[in-house]
């Protein structure tokens, strides 16, 4: 298929490739395009900026998570339906698996794709020096993808001299630059970039920076680069046991559908547009719910999902909200099958310390506290596999995910046993049960499809 496409990144973190990349999007959406957004790597929160621009979800894309014919498919898929696609990088764009690997970094993404890029380069505190980093990267992988450079935080005195030398020098079209614009930085906090509905003025800022970058990149020239994207093909990946089921794409479930409730706020918003997708794939009714806002659960389920998040950022309001606790921790302990990932785990615990420093009681479900920790635990790719018979996994099945949390939990369970991809560190987490998924992983259902299907058929369970 004919598949419009673009990816933006960036030599190294902080070169401002979320901001341009937001102001983009806004642009384009301001022209009347539809278009799809997409993110490299297990990022929850730079996605949310991109839906809140666009008005709608944007997904992720992870060449450790899925093989390239299934990123081809969860790329497609979203792609198909849009007028133009645009993928925002991560890290440097050759950084991948354990610092030193290629494998899951935006130039592996961007190989699997086919998709042209622009290398987005912050200029603060050099001139010319840009173009000797900018040949760097152009000729370190040949033949390579990047085919475009904006330059960030340059002077407008300076855009006309350094284009031509860089144009002149090397195979690269430059597509504008961007001023420094001291009121439309986007602020950060302990898990990066502070939630949209957090952000003072969001829309204001990002209709100003759309209007700005108008004036300063070749718009034209970046959409006519996506639409010069070679044909891209893809299919729908094998799903083991669920098509084994099947004759043919539908509903897999037995009984009927099941209605799965989904834990979805300010304190829980980190879920996986595509795992979602997949669950109703396979027949399940999601239903969202609040933990901060309502009574209870919602009724006749057979299933939940405790997204991951921000919960010790609302501990105060989690712990007010007694009924809900009560609601959760009886559904839980009654068996109601139930994936509790990160902040959903700690929602589980008895007690959490909340970002004030104060403990406040939470489920209950798990029998210990969860605190504070002055630095990331356990941040990265991991492999999980099981220990034992478990609700996702039967006795040595592996599923992938990754880590990346500031608290810690006095009991982070031993049901799986994570190890890095390409070191030897390793640890046992996660408490798993016949129902139960409880643990700091956040993992992506893609990795083994079947994982989800065995939870769906949990919940079938409760069908009556």
């Amino acid at each position: 298929m004919r598949l419009p496409r673009i990816m933006l990144a960036a030599p190294a973190s902080g070169s401002g490739k979320t901001l341009v990349t937001c102001g983009i999007l806004q642009a384009l959406v301001n022209r009347g395009l539809r278009v799809a957004s997409f993110k490299c790597g297990p990022d929850y929160i730079d996605p949310m900026f991109h839906s809140r621009v666009i008005g709608a979800r944007s997904g992720n894309l992870d060449t450790f998570f899925t093989d390239g014919e299934t990123t081809r498919y969860l790329f497609g898929r979203a792609a198909s339906e849009a007028d133009i696609s645009v993928i925002e990088g991560v890290m440097g764009y050759f950084d991948g698996l354990g610092g030193i690997s290629e494998q899951a970094s935006s130039s592996d993404v961007a190989r699997t794709l086919d998709a042209p890029v622009v290398l987005v380069v912050n200029c603060r505190g050099m001139s010319l020096s840009a173009l000797a980093l900018i040949q760097g990267f152009v000729e370190y992988q040949k033949p390579g993808q990047i085919r475009g450079v904006i330059l960030n935080q340059l002077p407008a005195s300076l855009y006309p001299d350094l284009k031509a030398r860089i144009e002149e020098g090397l195979p690269v079209r430059v597509l504008g630059y961007v001023p420094k614009a001291e009121d439309l930085v986007l602020e950060s906090r302990h898990l990066g970039l502070v939630l949209p509905g957090e952000i003072e003025r969001l829309r204001e800022k990002l209709q100003k920076l759309a209007a700005l970058l108008e004036e300063t990149l070749d718009l034209e020239g970046l959409i006519s680069m996506a639409r010069e994207a070679p044909e891209l093909s893809y299919r729908e990946p094998e799903l083991p046991r669920a098509q084994a089921q099947l004759p043919g794409h539908g509903e897999i479930l037995k009984r009927g559908k099941v209605r799965i409730g989904v834990a979805q706020d300010e304190a829980f918003c980190f879920t996986y547009r595509d795992n979602l997708q997949l669950l109703q794939d396979l027949g399940a009714e999601l239903v969202p719910f609040s933990p901060l806002a309502d009574a209870g659960l919602p009724e006749n389920l057979q299933g939940l999902i405790l997204s991951g998040g921000y919960p010790e950022l609302h501990a105060a309001r989690l712990a007010e909200n007694a009924s809900m606790r009560e609601a959760v921790r009886e559904a839980v302990q009654g068996g109601l099958p139930c994936i509790a990932e990160c902040g959903g785990f700690l929602y589980l615990h008895r007690m959490l310390e909340g970002e004030d420093g104060k403990d406040y009681p939470m489920a209950g479900v798990i029998s210990a506290r969860a605190y504070r920790t002055p630095r990331l635990s356990r941040f990265g790719y991991i492999t999980l596999t099981a220990k034992e018979d478990q609700l996702l996994l039967a006795n040595g099945e592996e599923i992938r995910g990754h880590e990346f949390h500031y608290w810690e939990s006095e009991s982070c369970g031993e049901a799986m046993r994570a190890q890095k991809p390409l070191r030897k560190r390793g640890w046992d987490c996660v408490h798993g049960a016949a129902s139960l998924y409880a643990g700091f992983p956040h993992l992506f259902f893609y990795s083994n499809p079947d994982a989800a299907l065995r939870f769906l058929e949990k919940c079938e369970e409760r069908l009556c």
